[in-house]
This record gives C-alpha cells, sequence and structure tokens, in this order.
C-alpha cells in the first residue's frame, strides 16, 4: 500500500445496486505535510470486453443496447453500440468473456487474445477493465444471442465492416470507450489484414553511435544490422538499411570523411526518402539519435514499428 496515504474513514452511501463508498483519507503532499480529503468511489467490481473480428470478411461484431446514464446526458436514444463486455462475477476474465461472448453474441469464440486493462473512469469507478479480441467465424455462431432474460437484456448483434465501424468513430456513431479503443488496436495492429503478406522493412539501429567513428566498431555495427536483415529475410520479407543506398552515393558524390558535409547531405536525408517506399522499421541494437530519428519518421507516416524480430510474422 502506499504509505503517503492513508484511508481514515469509508462511508456507505448506498449499495441499491453495487456499492456507491465516501471515502475520507490523508495524503502526504510534496512538503511533508497531511491533508485531509474526502472522494465518492464506486465499486461495481472488474469487468472483461472483447472484439470478435473474422479477417476473410473484414468484418466485427459489436452489439447495441439502452444505456440510461447515456440517454439522461445527451444521447437522444439511449441506444448506444458497444463491444460485447460484462462483469467478472465469480470467474476469471478470460472465463467470463467467453460467456458474455456466447451470451450476447451467440458466438462461442475458441483462441482468445489479452491485450491488455485499463481503468474506465478512475475519478469515480473502481472499475479494471480487461480486454480482449478474437477471431470469429460463421461456424462459431451456436445461437442468435441477444443477452439473458432473467437479466432483462435486450441485445441486438451487429455485424459490420472494419472500415465502417471506423468510420462510425469519425461520424459519433460510436461514442463507447472501450469499443474506440477495440476498434483502434485492431487497426494499429492491423488484426484485419486478409493475411500476413511481405513487408519492405527498413533496419535502423547504431551506425556512428557510441563508436567515436572507429572503423571497427562501425563495421561491428553494419555487420549487426546485416545479420539482423538476414534474418527479416529469411522471415519472408524484403529488408533494406539506410546505409545500403546512402554509403556507395556518399562515396560516389566524393565525401573524404565521416560527418563531413557530404556525407550530412545524404546520409539521413536518404534514409527518409528510402522509408516511404517501406512499410515497416525495425529499431534493433543500442543509442542512436539516427536510428529514433527514423522511428519517429516512421510513425509519423503511419508505418509499423518494430522492435524485436519474432514480432514479425513469418510468411514462409
Amino acid at each position: 500500500m502506499n504509505p503517503k496515504v492513508r484511508i481514515v474513514n469509508e462511508e456507505i452511501l448506498s449499495d441499491n445496486w453495487y456499492e456507491l463508498k465516501k471515502i475520507t483519507y490523508m495524503s502526504e503532499a510534496k512538503d511533508g505535510t497531511w491533508t485531509k480529503q474526502s472522494r465518492e468511489s464506486y465499486d461495481r467490481g472488474n469487468g472483461a470486453t472483447i472484439l470478435l473480428y473474422n479477417r476473410e470478411k473484414r468484418t466485427v461484431i459489436l452489439t447495441r443496447q439502452f444505456r440510461i446514464p447515456t440517454y439522461v446526458n445527451g444521447n437522444e436514444t439511449g441506444l448506444l453500440i458497444e463491444a460485447c463486455a460484462g462483469l467478472l462475477d465469480e470467474e476469471s476474465a478470460e472465463e467470463s468473456i467467453r460467456r458474455e461472448a456466447e451470451e450476447e453474441t451467440g458466438y462461442k469464440v475458441d483462441k482468445i487474445q489479452k491485450i491488455g486493462e485499463a481503468y474506465m473512469s478512475p475519478g469515480s469507478v473502481t472499475e479494471l477493465l480487461h480486454f480482449f479480441v478474437a477471431e470469429y467465424t460463421p461456424m462459431m455462431r451456436i445461437s442468435d444471442g441477444g443477452g439473458l432474460e432473467e437479466e432483462q437484456e435486450n441485445i441486438e448483434v451487429l455485424e459490420y465492416s472494419f472500415l465502417k465501424a471506423l468510420d462510425m468513430i469519425k461520424t459519433g456513431e460510436i461514442k463507447d470507450g472501450k469499443t474506440i479503443m477495440l476498434l483502434q488496436y485492431a487497426q494499429i495492429n492491423r488484426l484485419l489484414d486478409p493475411a500476413p503478406r511481405q513487408q519492405h522493412i527498413l533496419v535502423a539501429g547504431p551506425y556512428r553511435s557510441g563508436t567515436g567513428d572507429d572503423p571497427a566498431l562501425i563495421h561491428r555495427n553494419i555487420e549487426l544490422m546485416n545479420e539482423t536483415a538476414l534474418q527479416v529475410y529469411e522471415a519472408g520479407h524484403l529488408p533494406v538499411l539506410g546505409e545500403w543506398y546512402s554509403l556507395p552515393l556518399i562515396k560516389k558524390a566524393g565525401s573524404l570523411n565521416i560527418g563531413d558535409d557530404i556525407f550530412n547531405q545524404i546520409f539521413h536525408p536518404s534514409s527518409i526518402r528510402l522509408l516511404k517506399h517501406c512499410d515497416a522499421v525495425l529499431r534493433i541494437g543500442g543509442p542512436s539519435q539516427g536510428a529514433d530519428e527514423m522511428v519517429r519518421v516512421a510513425q509519423g507516416m503511419g508505418k509499423i514499428i518494430y522492435t524485436k524480430l519474432k514480432d514479425i510474422p513469418r510468411i514462409v
């Protein structure tokens, strides 16, 4: 527990549905003084949510149901489009989300992947939400879904194209936080790409950094990048080093020393030109301002960034 925080009193304000408490606590400031504060905390347990996606059809399964808090806060119909979700009860997060997916959507998924956890409203609600993704196929549908009658659930099951779901975030048709996070995770990680495809991957690592321009140490850095490029090639992709392009050009242009004007005019600028024709960057090795610049530029272009060879999908 945090030694700078002391809970001095907990008062239950309501336990009609879940538990609403007024918590009074002391907290230590930077100057060592202690102050008393009171906050309300709503404990409804922890939950789980899942995005079901189909790579072949490039579709996702979402739900639509009435949410009274949104209705009283500007949602004219009260209907909200969401990813499947529910509370954990006495189950593990994985057990819970499998059950919820079956009850709400009618799909009995087999392989699921946890992608993270998040506090969704940490200023007032204790809930920690576990995030999952899973592929679905038509053969996995064992019922119409819709939720449980005894829980008064009236859930509509929706199947949208992935691109439409992303567009619905922009138009405001999807406003649910967890759903936006899951859809954007799927977009960033290309979960719905039809299949692993061959990528043109720039291997970025130290060239001069930390060498003092010692030719032997520079050669060692190049060899490390070349060895990594070979492994990228063996995984079925097309690797490239900025050095493969820039160094012959620098020599042909008449550079006499590493770091002279000709060198600087070609070395990094040529790599940035090259990035426009690459799908991804693999950042390897130790500190390097140049390699870090390649990552920053690539991120700005929307390229994939890898930091480990094992993260690159094998296609051969």
